[in-house]
């Protein structure tokens, strides 16, 4: 039987073909020789008794790269687990924010889409809870296989109500693959998390996934009242190469203001070391950027490793920007 390909939105030439991949390489150590990484993404000591007791206030704690620790309606929530020490060949930039046998016990599991750098299968097993993942569509029979049961997938727009938080998985621009054979045999986007009461205080959040630019995001934005908005800033150079499939910094913020949301939070930056960009050029340029749009500096949550935001809820939002 012919295994069903997932496609984007837009036909777009996504370079990921080996005669590419070989320029790139060629290229890059060329340019590697003049990169600096002395600056490392800073990590903080986590708030594990607040993470462990609390259940009522919504928190975001960035463990690294697109591994968030989410605590929103009582329930604790992890998107794109990864605590690899390295990736492929390169060895992680900085520890993770928490270590993982710190990690409270997770209710849901978010994934963006089967990347190593997304997807990891130790890390995940590792874990302590319940652990409903919820997964790109195409999906579910490959962690079946790897022995998890407690799986769930969706298509572009569908959602799930989990005890007072609709969560939907929305699209994004990407690809996917983990071995010569699987090319696209499973989807790729993003998740919404949302309260389903209308008069909820907690604020929606939206975890972008990996993507590059896209008019997606607009549909989103009118789709959903968003908050907080996770967005990826890093893994762009050379844009030649990275452009379809990761947004820029100032791509990043042109989403963000395409979905209106309140709050800008990066990641996808400073914990591998996947393409050409350092943690520093990515936070440089968004912040450049950011000057240019003259968006308001507190719009933008940079966070160290292992910091955990409150987050603000929708009643005092638009009060605290002022």
């Amino acid at each position: 039987m012919r295994q069903h390909k997932f496609k984007n939105i837009e036909p777009v030439p996504l370079h990921n073909s080996m005669k590419q991949l070989k320029r790139w390489r060629q290229e890059r150590l060329r340019k590697i020789k003049t990169k600096d990484y002395s600056y490392s993404v800073p990590n903080v000591e986590p708030d594990l008794n607040f993470l462990h007791q609390n259940r009522t206030m919504p928190s975001l704690t960035w463990i690294g790269h697109s591994t968030f620790f989410i605590q929103l309606a009582g329930k604790n929530i992890m998107t794109d687990p990864v605590w690899a020490g390295q990736m492929a060949f390169q060895r992680r930039l900085a520890p993770p924010g928490i270590p993982i046998d710190d990690v409270p016990p997770v209710d849901i599991v978010l994934i963006s889409h089967s990347h190593y750098d997304h997807l990891h299968i130790q890390s995940l097993r590792r874990l302590q809870g319940s652990k409903l993942m919820l997964v790109p569509a195409g999906l579910r029979s490959k962690l079946r296989l790897k022995g998890f049961t407690n799986v769930k997938e969706l298509h572009w727009w569908e959602s799930v109500v989990i005890d007072g938080i609709r969560i939907t998985f929305v699209p994004s621009q990407h690809w996917t693959r983990r071995n010569l054979w699987d090319m696209n045999s499973s989807h790729w986007g993003g998740w919404i998390m949302e309260p389903v009461e209308d008069d909820s205080k907690d604020p929606t959040i939206y975890f972008a996934g990996d993507s590059g630019y896209f008019p997606g995001f607009k549909e989103i934005g009118s789709r959903f009242r968003i908050d907080v908005a996770l967005m990826p800033i890093g893994a762009y150079e050379p844009e030649w190469f990275m452009g379809p499939q990761h947004v820029t910094p100032e791509e990043a913020l042109q989403a963000f203001e395409d979905t209106g949301a309140k709050w800008f939070v990066p990641m996808h930056y400073g914990a591998f070391k996947l393409a050409d960009d350092t943690p520093r050029e990515a936070l440089d340029r968004l912040e450049n950027d950011r000057v240019r749009r003259d968006l308001e500096e507190q719009r933008i949550k940079i966070l160290p490793h292992g910091e955990t935001w409150r987050c603000p809820n929708r009643e005092n939002s638009k009060r605290e920007q002022e």
